[in-house]
């Protein structure tokens, strides 16, 4: 980059964490320098869609209004997803988008300068009237601070530099990793099976201390391998990236279920998890809420099995 093009992207830096500064310092609302780049109220936002030389990713809501957010990731085939908390932080952050400031309608040299000429990176946001499209610098123009141009007018801004990389990583930053919908104290009945063999158990809450699982059928036998196995199940936690979309199969097709927990409160059913093998020899688990497969740690292999043994009270 030659002397000129050094100076504007260091005194852009400069400004840029002046005006960082006062972000930090103050309410997002109205905030000294920072411009709309593009005007709308949160509920017309519907998507999201990031893309790179190296794939694209999409944010994105089933249903309008507060439907379930959702992360489409441009593999091959495109993953669809739940999408975490941090995604919906940032999804709200795209309407009204704002930018730190506003350069105005650079020159073609200076638009090199800055990495915004012939970059494959875009950024496109959906409303409900319609797509409105950006251009994104290239990656390796650097300086922490992404620069936009608006391609309605051309306009350039320079966004803050903590809005796109969620996007960049969006795999291991914006995955749903729940696998239940409700909580540990929602439920009062289990079921676990495994094969021929299945046992329900009455779950007892017990303060300051575990809670108790017991036999249906032995009321005043409190099973404690039954605990401590089902304990080691609730905790199963499978990594961002290795959660499969919706309507995916693992490789070499459906996995063979290993065995699997029903949860009731009194009557009502309340959900379950699958733990399934895969062609391979993996372990994977799918649940009421997660939007298909999700593969577990080898250390999940001790769980199944010894899952039969709690199904049928060895």
């Amino acid at each position: 980059m030659r002397a000129r093009g050094v100076a504007f992207q260091a005194a852009l830096a400069v400004a840029g964490l002046a005006s960082a500064f006062f972000v930090w310092r103050r309410e997002p609302a109205g905030l000294p320098g920072e411009v709309v780049v593009l005007d709308a109220p949160r509920q017309a936002l519907k998507r999201v869609r990031y893309e790179d030389a190296s794939g694209q990713v999409e944010l994105f809501r089933e249903e309008p209004g507060n439907g379930a957010l959702w992360l489409r990731l441009g593999t091959k085939p495109p993953r669809e997803l739940r999408a975490n908390e941090t995604a919906e932080q940032l999804f709200t952050r795209f309407a009204p988008l704002r930018a730190m400031r506003s350069l105005g309608v650079l020159n073609a040299e200076t638009l090199s300068e800055v990495g915004l000429k012939d970059s494959p990176r875009t950024l496109a946001v959906t409303l409900s009237g319609g797509e409105h499209t950006f251009t994104l610098a290239a990656a390796s123009i650097g300086w922490g601070s992404p620069y936009l141009r608006r391609e309605t007018d051309g306009n350039v801004f320079l966004l803050a530099p903590s809005l796109l990389p969620d996007l960049e990583n969006a795999a291991y930053r914006l995955v749903d990793r729940t696998l239940h919908a409700f909580g540990s104290s929602e439920y009062d009945v289990l079921t676990v099976t495994s094969g021929n063999a299945s046992h329900t158990f009455l779950v007892r809450l017990r303060a300051q201390r575990p809670m108790e699982l017991v036999p249906r059928d032995a009321p005043d036998s409190p099973d404690e391998t039954a605990r401590k196995w089902h304990e080691r199940v609730w905790l199963l936690s499978p990594a961002q990236a290795d959660f499969l979309g919706r309507g995916e199969e693992p490789p070499g097709g459906p996995p063979h279920e290993v065995f699997r927990v029903e949860y009731r409160r009194g009557d009502k059913g309340l959900g379950q998890l699958t733990v399934a093998r895969g062609a391979g020899g993996e372990l994977y688990a799918r649940t009421e809420y997660t939007a298909g497969w999700a593969k577990l740690p080898p250390w999940a292999d001790s769980i199944a099995a010894d899952a039969e043994k709690v199904a049928a009270r060895r």
